[in-house]
């Protein structure tokens, strides 16, 4: 009886750590940069932001992992995307509805922001300057806070008006964006 029961208890043995195996090589796959989200709506306009999240965990950021004066997209994995759907101004620009790739290029006091029609890109590596919509500067500001996960947010809206900031560990950009009126 015992030489039944041992191999049916090894075959056990063995089926549950694979099983365990299994379930650790998922958790292993998983993005270390998960995708968020982030919108805002006035009326009829409707912003949307779709991005990756990277996290600090203790690294050097702007100046090192995101080099300055690099195009960046903005976020991580797949390059960061805006959509729109309603002309609004952002930065005193018009930005006409539809959906935008978002890089940025960092600099220590301002970046360059970027809106490419270029649409379904993995990062910046096949970043191309001739599908740039819109291009501006924006200064950046030193946080006391540290940001741990990049994060991109809208503020309230306050009349036809919302912030769309950009932070991550200790550094900041908000991006003025109004609704054009008569879409509101």
């Amino acid at each position: 009886m015992k030489i039944i029961y041992t191999p049916l208890v090894l075959i056990c043995f063995i089926t549950l750590l694979s099983c365990t195996n299994q379930s650790d090589s998922t958790t292993v796959n998983a993005r270390k940069s998960p995708i968020a989200i982030s919108a805002v709506q006035m009326g009829d306009t409707y912003l949307k932001v779709v991005y990756g999240q990277p996290q600090k965990r203790g690294r050097e950021i702007f100046g090192n992992l995101v080099p300055y004066g690099e195009v960046w997209r903005t976020g991580a994995n797949e390059a960061t995307e805006l959509t729109v759907t309603k002309n609004i101004e952002m930065n005193g620009n018009l930005v006409e509805a539809g959906t935008y790739t978002l890089f940025s290029i960092p600099e220590e006091d301002e970046w360059t922001v970027i809106l490419n029609t270029k649409l379904g890109q993995w990062g910046a590596f096949n970043y191309d300057e001739s599908y740039d919509y819109l291009r501006f500067e924006i200064p950046s500001e030193f946080s006391e806070t540290v940001v741990e996960s990049f994060t991109i947010t809208f503020s309230e809206v306050t009349g036809v008006e919302t912030i769309m900031s950009l932070a991550w560990n200790q550094t900041r950009v908000d991006i003025p964006i109004r609704f054009v009126e008569e879409n509101v």
